[in-house]
């Protein structure tokens, strides 16, 4: 069965399924979070929060019907987890003084993957243009995937793409 026919299952209640879909997503799903999340314990969190809601939502999974995929839809959910764990976060930490911010892991491992000029690029790129390649490029998301994601419209995100592509080209020209 491919995700989309597992997730049905799941709908009707299919412990087998959800297992079969939980092996084959979670350690994928985990290292996008860890993209996105350097804090081990926030990652285990929103996993455990992402599969309850699938276990728990599978039914509303519309699939196919708006052109959505069951890995988009994990995704979809996994992605607002975090932002809630990161709002979380937040409210709880206002009081403490803000940290200077450390470079996240992808930054890290493009800056080592790459070389210095692209790298360097990369870094100079506005946040939202290194956000839309980060999702479409690195994490190989659509544009609807990565509108949704990003909580833009899809005309935007194709709008950063294209100028995050000609930055790139204009700096390392």
């Amino acid at each position: 069965m491919n995700e989309e026919q597992l997730v049905r299952a799941v709908a009707r209640g299919d412990r087998a399924a959800f297992e079969e879909l939980y092996r084959r997503t979670s350690p994928w799903l985990a290292v996008r979070l860890r993209r996105r999340c350097a804090d081990e314990q926030v990652v285990a969190e929103v996993m455990q929060e992402t599969y309850l809601a699938v276990w728990r939502a599978a039914g509303s999974f519309a699939g196919a019907a708006v052109d959505g995929t069951a890995v988009g839809w994990l995704w979809t959910i996994a992605a607002r987890r975090l932002v809630d764990a990161f709002r979380r976060r937040a409210h709880h930490t206002r009081a403490l003084p803000e940290p200077e911010p450390a470079p996240a892991a992808e930054e890290e491992a493009l800056a080592g993957a790459l070389s210095d000029h692209v790298g360097g690029a990369l870094r100079d790129l506005a946040p939202e243009l290194r956000q839309v390649l980060q999702a479409m490029v690195l994490d190989g998301l659509t544009v609807r995937e990565t509108a949704v994601l990003l909580g833009v419209p899809e005309g935007t995100v194709k709008t950063r793409a294209r100028r995050a592509r000609i930055a790139m080209r204009e700096a390392l020209s």
